[in-house]
Parts: structure tokens; C-alpha cells; sequence
């Protein structure tokens, strides 16, 4: 089977893992900033790596599949860009944040980030959802 054939099963697996992603981010990031513990238990963390793993791998296979490119593909290239800017977000507002305050804000832009990314996607616009809001 080719990685063309293959997308009918990569696509919806991909929407699967980022609800998955998102998910354990929002529960983990909600626990920490309510003094628990176990968001960052070994399982919980490796949990949120697999996931994360399994979802870049089948973006990329996605990629490969449509023939895409970030460059070329304003969209994609808008939605790797705010994923980098998502990882050290949830990053701050799960262990490198020095106060409570601040990982309550981190926390917060993190989730924006997340959603526009998701905007993105489904709009297949570097703007996303923003489009909308600018009149466009």
C-alpha cells in the first residue's frame, strides 16, 4: 500500500492523535496548575511523548502522501511554525514556569496556540479561524 492509499486511514488517525494530544495537555496542564502531582509521573509524561510521536509521524506521512510542503504551503508552514511555539508554551506551563501565576498564563496561550493550530488545519489558511474574525 502506498502512503496515497494509505491516507483514507492516515487522516483520521491524525485528527485522533491530536484530540489525544490535546486532551492530555488540557487534563496535565489543569492538574499542575491545582497542585497534583501526577501529570508529571514517568507514565503520564512517556504517554505525551508516544502520542506526540505518533502524531508528527503521521503529519509527515500526511505530507508525503499530498505532496506537500511548509514552504510552499503557507498553511503547513504556519501550523509547524506555532507547533514549535506550542511545545515551549506548554513546556513553561508545565514545569519551567517559576510561579503559579505564570504558569496559569503560559497554560492559557499554550491552549490558544493549540486551537489555532487546529483552525488552521481545517481551514487550510495560515490565519485560521482569524480569517473570520478579520473578514476575510
Amino acid at each position: 500500500m502506498t502512503l496515497v492509499e494509505a491516507y483514507p486511514l492516515l487522516k483520521p488517525l491524525h485528527v485522533t492523535l491530536v484530540t489525544a494530544s490535546g486532551i492530555l495537555f488540557a487534563a496535565r496542564g489543569a492538574a499542575v496548575l491545582s497542585g497534583r502531582r501526577w501529570p508529571m509521573r514517568p507514565v503520564w509524561r512517556h504517554a505525551s511523548v508516544a502520542i506526540d510521536t505518533l502524531l508528527l509521524s503521521a503529519g509527515v506521512a500526511m505530507w508525503v502522501a499530498l505532496s506537500l510542503h511548509p514552504l510552499r504551503n503557507g498553511w503547513l508552514g504556519a501550523k509547524l511554525g506555532l507547533l514549535g511555539v506550542y511545545i515551549v508554551l506548554g513546556s513553561f506551563a508545565l514545569k519551567r514556569a517559576r510561579s503559579p501565576r505564570a504558569r496559569a498564563l503560559f497554560y492559557a496561550a499554550a491552549l490558544a496556540v493549540f486551537l489555532w493550530m487546529v483552525s488552521i488545519a481545517r481551514a487550510h489558511d495560515p490565519l485560521g479561524a482569524l480569517r473570520v474574525l478579520l473578514g476575510g
